[in-house]
């Protein structure tokens, strides 16, 4: 044995040249939702993570798995451009991998990979733009209770719940959806080319399907998890480092956030998630 195979001995397997390293970014959680004890998936929280897990010399690839049901089109926008900013700056590979859900904003943020893996029953898709809520008019009626509304513009109030619903108001905002859709559209038209089969109006509608129907439309390219498919690629001997975000001292000590809990609005921020989970029975 010469020399430097004794020396390799003791140089732990990422800092050896003849090993493969894939740093591993796990992107979970509703996108631009979080509260005091559950951060928010946004581009200020996300950043710092991606940032380091590029950052190092000789990687093979990034590999990013994404379980997430949606939410803001704007941040999953920014940490899509993000992610292709850093590999374009790094000329690296990313491969992304799907858990139980990549859906709607998590589909975004999926179609930042150069290659798309997904397990036979991850839910995947739901290209489209949402928006509910409730309307209160007849409740409040009901309880005796008046509404005050004053404003200055014609517009303030629109879609208050607490309000008559206004076709002219419900006109404004589908022209929005429109907007967000086509950018959603254009995003995976872009990133998946060819790749895809099918109508416009089956891919595009909102629909979402299995890893194995995803698959037969192009939105992904294969079935496979994390370990087996970098191990086919890079060699049984690859490192996969993954790559955490820092907690801060009173998440490690005390097992909570040290700032003030908005208990209401945690509620509602936990209601809302748990609405967007629920819409792929989960």
């Amino acid at each position: 044995m010469g020399m430097q195979s004794v020396l390799e001995r003791f140089v732990p397997p990422r800092f050896r040249k003849s090993v493969p390293v894939v740093n591993h970014v796990l992107l979970h959680g509703a996108i631009g939702i979080g509260g005091p004890m559950r951060p928010a998936l946004t581009f200020k929280s996300v950043n710092p993570l991606l940032e380091r897990a590029f950052r190092p010399k000789g990687l093979a690839a990034v590999a990013i798995s994404v379980n997430s049901p949606g939410g803001s089109p704007v941040q999953s926008a920014l940490i899509h451009a993000r992610i292709r900013e850093l590999a374009a700056e790094k000329d690296l590979p990313v491969m992304v991998f799907c858990e139980d859900v990549a859906a709607s904003g998590g589909y975004w943020l999926a179609c930042a990979g150069d290659e798309i893996y997904a397990d036979d029953s991850s839910v995947i898709g739901s290209i489209g733009v949402i928006s509910a809520g409730f309307g209160f008019v007849d409740a409040i009626a009901k309880l005796g209770v008046e509404r005050r509304v004053h404003a200055a513009g014609d517009s303030k109030s629109m879609l208050d719940p607490f309000q008559p619903e206004k076709p002219e108001d419900v006109a404004h905002l589908k022209g929005l959806q429109a907007d967000v859709h086509q950018s959603f559209k254009d995003l995976v038209r872009k990133r998946r080319g060819r790749k895809l089969s099918g109508s416009d109006a089956e891919l595009f509608s909102g629909a979402f399907w299995s890893g194995r129907q995803a698959l037969s439309r192009g939105l992904i390219d294969g079935i496979g998890h994390l370990h087996q498919v970098l191990k086919l690629r890079f060699g049984e001997k690859v490192v996969i480092r993954n790559v955490q975000q820092a907690q801060g001292w009173g998440i490690r000590r005390l097992g909570f956030g040290v700032q003030d809990v908005d208990i209401a609005g945690s509620a509602m921020e936990a209601l809302e998630t748990r609405a967007l989970w629920s819409r792929f029975g989960l």
